[in-house]
């Protein structure tokens, strides 16, 4: 009995598959100038400038680059969710339009996730093996991640910065 429902079922499966191949999100991909990149406010030494292109914008700017898989469904629409999350915790393009506030929390997550090994994630270093940080670059970015809260500090007010706690 369950024989007469099996190849329905595959043949609606592998046409739904052919049919969602024909819809993908819009690219992360922008054109031009970034004005709120964080380098505009902040100094990126060469060398933490390449780690975050290996490991960190990918998911946190406004340019991915998209590898070959992309191009299938329902990957792309997998990595389009992990893409636009990333983006809502942190944009590195973005990041000198938020509050004084944010910016200083956002590399206090950035120096306690990567001391912890949660960024990057797992998923993407499955792929990524390049991605996968070692010791002397988890240094470097810890040292950029603090320096840039040290300058924040030495050219705005600290309750700006940070709320006092009650």
């Amino acid at each position: 009995m369950y024989k007469r429902f099996i190849r329905p079922l595959l043949l609606f499966l592998l046409a739904a598959l052919v049919i969602i191949q024909f819809f993908h999100p819009k690219p992360n991909k922008s054109k031009g100038d970034q004005p709120n990149f964080i380098g505009k406010n902040f100094a990126i030494p060469a060398d933490v400038k390449s780690i975050l292109d290996k490991a960190c914008m990918d998911c946190h700017s406004n340019n991915t680059r998209y590898p070959w898989y992309t191009n299938i469904q329902p990957v792309d629409w997998w990595i389009t969710k992990h893409v636009n999350e990333g983006k809502k915790g942190l944009n590195f393009d973005e990041y000198s339009n938020k509050r004084l506030r944010y910016q200083y929390h956002k590399m206090e997550e950035v120096i306690e996730q990567v001391k912890e090994g949660e960024m990057p994630l797992n998923s993407y270093l499955w792929i990524h093996k390049d991605a996968k940080l070692g010791q002397e670059e988890k240094k470097k970015l810890l040292d950029w991640a603090n320096s840039v809260m040290d300058t924040m500090k030495a050219r705005y007010p600290i309750d700006s910065l940070v709320r006092k706690k009650q």
